[in-house]
């Protein structure tokens, strides 16, 4: 039975222009890039000139005399999306990272600001105020003036932590009906909702080290497909008239 994830829709104005300059990387789309762009998307050129001005309104996008650039949110969000896509690791020793919370007291807001944070550098939460991941990664480890940061090694075995921390098996599943997904997908808006689905399912790996992963983990094949994916995009902003 097909669930709701099973189906993707084209992406808003909106969205697809933003999506394009997230994944280009280009230099300033000027307004007649950004129009032959959604034509090739099947997006009338006005509906993209009122989604580009909502987007500036919002601070999305910036307009200088170049062409549209991204707003500081956006730049901070293509940051961590490329963290995503080639984010290193480095030799395993069997070593975990941990990081400790230890105040106590803090508003609600906060909390979710600071899990959001650590689960955005890929970490756990093993018990309430307690994460913990492989330390395999080539990055600086996340700090926080409530937070009490540990190397550790665990007794139980790293695997069987790695399955209890992360659903590596549903994570798989649905990377691999993504990859498929783009593979069989012709049209150019479902390509490129389908691409943006890629890259959001990259956020969510948890990059472990190779001893850890499962043999089928298909986290290569679609960092590979979403970086071809990404030249296809740079194409696309380029259209001739």
């Amino acid at each position: 039975m097909a669930t709701a994830r099973d189906e993707l829709a084209p992406l808003s104005a909106r969205s697809a222009m933003l999506s394009l300059m997230l994944g280009a990387h280009p230099n300033p789309l000027t307004p007649a890039d950004l129009a032959r762009a959604g034509q090739f998307l099947g997006i009338a050129p006005a509906t993209v000139r009122v989604a580009v001005t909502r987007a500036v309104g919002d601070g999305d996008l910036r307009r200088t005399d170049a062409g549209y650039r991204l707003g500081e949110r956006l730049i901070q969000r293509q940051a961590h999306q490329d963290e995503a896509v080639h984010t290193a690791d480095k030799p395993w020793d069997g070593t975990w990272e941990m990081a400790v919370v230890v105040a106590t007291g803090r508003p609600g807001p906060e909390r979710a600001v600071l899990r959001d944070a650590l689960k955005a550098h890929r970490l756990a939460e093993l018990r309430e105020g307690v994460w913990t991941r492989p330390a395999n990664l080539q990055r600086p480890r996340f700090t926080d003036p409530v937070l009490q940061a540990f190397t550790a090694t665990p007794e139980q075995d790293s695997g069987d932590l790695a399955a209890s921390l992360w659903d590596l098996a549903d994570w798989a599943r649905e990377g691999e009906r993504l990859l498929e997904r783009l593979s069989t997908t012709p049209e150019p808006a479902l390509r490129l909702a389908t691409a943006a689905a890629i890259v959001r399912h990259l956020s969510a790996d948890p990059l472990l080290p190779v001893e850890l992963r499962p043999s089928d983990w298909p986290a290569a094949e679609l960092r590979e497909t979403y970086s071809a994916y990404q030249r296809e995009l740079s194409e696309l902003a380029a259209l001739p008239q």
